[in-house]
């Protein structure tokens, strides 16, 4: 039992550090509350459980060329910066009492997520070193089944940290005023755009200074 929580806390630890996922979280949750915010987070998760699986299989290696890891820091930093404009440009939009949810958005919402945690070779790196050398330690250790609690695990530590920021912001957007709520707006765009163009410089470094 204590090895399971010591895992959701490996979780919790790995989604605390602030990047584009928490960023984005922040500005869908100003915007359309709790659920959209949540969204994002599924979409990442739905993403990091795909590169567990490729960790599992032994396949993610084949991601590791420079080319391949190219394209996800280029196709990434599309991603960041045309969500941290868009974040940007509808800014002065926001009021304090938001618009509804809607079916389109909310797809939306999960989408984004999904994107930026696929294209982003920080997850890769992740999954591959920190993932990859406890599935090699707990393999040795424990059964298959277990193996499988113990990864579960970390993904629900992980989905209690989508929760909590899911949760923070929507109390942001029911407790700030407009204006203040239009400069977290900004500054997560803008967040989201720096990240993007770190994205597009390590894309330009493996591409010609490889």
């Amino acid at each position: 039992m204590n090895v399971f929580i010591g895992y959701i806390f490996l979780g919790l630890s790995l989604s605390a550090p602030i990047g584009p996922i928490n960023a984005a979280q922040l500005d869908k949750g100003i915007r359309g509350g709790f659920l959209h915010a949540w969204l994002v987070g599924l979409g990442a998760i739905s993403a990091d459980i795909i590169y567990m699986l490729l960790v599992y299989f032994g396949v993610i290696h084949l991601l590791d060329a420079p080319f391949v890891r190219a394209f996800l820091w280029l196709f990434g930093f599309f991603v960041l910066v045309y969500t941290g404009v868009e974040s940007i440009k509808s800014a002065g939009m926001i009021t304090a009492s938001e618009m509804r949810d809607s079916e389109a958005s909310l797809a939306k919402s999960y989408l984004a997520g999904f994107l930026m945690s696929l294209f982003n070779p920080l997850s890769i790196l992740f999954w591959l070193g920190i993932y990859g050398s406890i599935l090699a330690k707990a393999a040795s250790e424990y059964p298959l089944h277990q193996l499988l609690i113990y990864s579960g695990a970390i993904i629900l530590g992980i989905l209690l940290w989508d929760v909590c920021m899911a949760a923070a912001s929507s109390v942001f957007r029911k407790l700030l005023t407009a204006r203040v709520l239009k400069a977290i707006s900004v500054l997560s765009g803008l967040s989201l755009v720096a990240f993007g163009f770190y994205f597009g410089v390590q894309a330009m470094r493996l591409l010609f200074f490889h």
